[in-house]
């Protein structure tokens, strides 16, 4: 069987990090997960310049991760926000995943910056891989298996 290269356009992983492997792309869309909406939010809790972060939210438009709408305040002119789109939300656990793996292999010595939790309730949850009929798997007891070529 020929192997393929890296970049076999059926992966998933490489198809991934061309949407949003751009730097601070996930950092952008964190901070969408965490209710912000505005450039000047973005803007202010990143510390981007206007170009870079106008950059990553057109690709992320484009991406179909976050969408623009308009809004208006009283006596203000009309301005955009960037709202996750379900493809955005769906990064949550993306994202949890690689938090956790920062604060576990790479810790901060003031611990970790959130926690993920139910809402409502703030009960804690990891993320995991689970079987089609609930059971949870290891990490270490699961594997990456190469389909076959059609």
């Amino acid at each position: 069987m020929a192997s393929r290269g890296p970049l076999d356009p059926r992966c998933g992983i490489a198809r991934s990090l061309d949407l949003l492997g751009e730097r601070w792309a996930l950092l952008v869309v964190r901070e969408a997960l965490l209710g912000h909406t505005r450039f000047s939010q973005f803007r202010a809790r990143l510390g981007l310049s206007p170009d870079v972060l106008t950059a990553r939210l057109e690709s992320l438009v484009a991406a179909g991760v976050l969408e623009r709408s308009t809004y208006r305040e009283d006596g203000a002119r009309e301005r955009v926000e960037y709202l996750l789109t379900d493809a955005g939300r769906d990064l949550a656990p993306v994202l949890a995943a690689l938090a956790v793996w920062g604060d576990e292999h790479d810790p901060h010595p003031d611990g970790a910056a959130r926690r993920f939790s139910v809402v409502g309730s703030g009960e804690p949850v990891r993320v995991a891989f689970v079987t089609g009929d609930g059971h949870v798997v290891e990490p270490a007891d699961v594997e990456m298996v190469p389909r076959a070529s059609d």
